[in-house]
């Protein structure tokens, strides 16, 4: 059974002869009441006190499981963010290489193409040349084959 200062207040003892002085007992009593009340007192504030921490401690790792999960939660978005970075990424420079393709492709359609008009040029000049030289030879051919007539001969003259 536990004492309390009320308990301890009202205990009377028996008189006895030779005893102890009731007003030392008395004094006494009121005295380890006061202490014990004090200290009932002290104990109760820091069962308070106590509980209060308790709960904030309690809080506290609420809130660190809380910050621990936010914590995973951005890791996992930031490993998500850079996968996604990383397959556009592979995702543009395929398109890069595509187009770069395309483009090589249709440069090297256009330097052939180039290519066979400039050979065809080529050819048209060459006939252009080989007809143009026949024409000059039958010119002169024909200058040659040609009697010239003195001047003041006319050769339409001669037929009057």
């Amino acid at each position: 059974m536990t004492l309390t200062p009320i308990d301890i207040q009202n205990k009377k003892f028996e008189r006895v002869f030779r005893g102890y002085s009731t007003e030392e007992v008395d004094e006494f009593l009121d005295h380890l009441a006061r202490d014990l009340e004090i200290q009932i007192r002290d104990n109760l504030d820091l069962k308070d006190q106590l509980q209060q921490l308790e709960e904030k401690l309690k809080t506290y790792h609420q809130l660190e499981e809380t910050m621990h999960n936010a914590i995973l939660v951005a890791q996992e978005a930031a490993e998500e963010v850079k996968q996604n970075a990383n397959r556009e990424a592979e995702l543009i420079r395929r398109e890069a290489e595509r187009e770069g393709q395309r483009i090589l492709e249709d440069a090297r359609y256009r330097a052939s193409r180039i290519l066979v008009e400039n050979e065809e040029l080529r050819k048209q000049a060459q006939v252009f040349k080989m007809r143009f030289r026949s024409f000059m030879e039958a010119q002169l051919a024909a200058i040659e084959l040609e009697e010239w007539t003195e001047p003041g001969e006319d050769k339409l003259g001669e037929g009057q």
